[in-house]
């Protein structure tokens, strides 16, 4: 399934999930060792399924990732179509997941990565010319902006919350707009303006290269229109802890810290290395804490993970 660009192929990719899933070995039964994860084109994301995939490979499971949208990869998690998805950003995409987690039809591991951001930003530049350091700031330039603020793929949380200031005219805002495109593309609209000096705000995160190559400023919230985001989580379908208990444990005891998922992000984005490759050579280097994330686990015959 490839990635979509228009929400009306959104629309369909939530309609054609079961069958694509089923295509793939995703939907299974009690004992079943095939589990597909859910993934994004977010660079950190692809290596942690990778790693995850090989581990549990060598435990005896059959691994799938999907490419999906959030909202897509909830539902199919709400349904048991998807197994597990390692880009639960907290509490930036409590809006879509929240309901589910409250009835019972998702249900979350652990956390896997703390400290991270996720929240609208300007380079430092920016900040200092227009003495901007909050959302509030932005409209007293907005001419200099274009009135216009740079996000990510359509459907994405963090797109849909800037949508909902700008619908109820948070900080003055009304009269932005969201310019949706990819994650790869709003990048390279702010590396553009980045080397002209040119004013910019765009939706930012850490951990991620861009924090490496331009100087953040991650703007104030004084009002709390933006969730935020404080973690990264480890999310599966409901019953999938008792379906597949060592599966669970090994998952539920991933844990990466912030600059490892930046230098995975850096590898793959700016030197062009593939995800699969950038997670085998640190699996090669790190067997200690592989080791770690497998104690208490057994394979999926029962075997003790060696």
């Amino acid at each position: 399934m490839r990635r979509r660009r228009h929400p009306i192929l959104a629309v369909l990719s939530a309609a054609l999930l079961s069958f694509s899933l089923a295509a793939c070995g995703g939907e299974g039964s009690e004992g079943d060792t095939e589990l597909v994860l859910a993934q994004q084109p977010w660079e950190d994301l692809m290596v942690e399924n990778q790693i995850a995939k090989s581990v549990l490979k060598d435990l005896g499971y059959d691994v799938t990732m999907q490419e999906l949208s959030v909202p897509v990869a909830a539902n199919g998690m709400s349904t048991g179509q998807i197994d597990a998805y390692l880009g639960n950003w907290w509490p930036s995409q409590k809006s879509v997941f929240q309901k589910l987690i409250d009835k019972g039809d998702v249900e979350v591991l652990d956390t896997l990565v703390e400290g991270v951001a996720y929240e609208p930003a300007v380079p430092s530049y920016v900040a200092e010319k227009y003495g901007i350091r909050s959302l509030a700031d932005l409209d007293e330039h907005r001419e200099a902006f274009g009135g216009e603020i740079l996000g990510i793929e359509p459907g994405t949380p963090g797109n849909q919350t800037i949508k909902n200031a700008i619908n109820k005219d948070a900080y003055g805002l009304g009269d932005w707009k969201l310019v949706e495109s990819s994650t790869p593309g709003m990048l390279s609209e702010v590396e553009r303006r980045a080397k002209q000096q040119e004013p910019v705000a765009f939706l930012a995160w850490d951990p991620h290269w861009m924090n490496v190559t331009w100087d953040l400023v991650y703007l104030e919230d004084p009002e709390n229109v933006w969730p935020g985001a404080g973690e990264i989580r480890v999310a599966t379908s409901a019953g999938f802890a008792d379906e597949h208990p060592d599966a669970a444990q090994f998952l539920s005891q991933m844990q990466v810290d912030k600059a490892t998922a930046s230098e995975w992000i850096h590898r793959v984005s700016q030197e062009g290395e593939s995800a699969a490759a950038v997670a085998q050579d640190w699996i090669s280097k790190n067997q200690g804490q592989i080791d770690k994330w497998l104690q208490g686990v057994k394979s999926a015959s029962g075997k003790q993970a060696e």
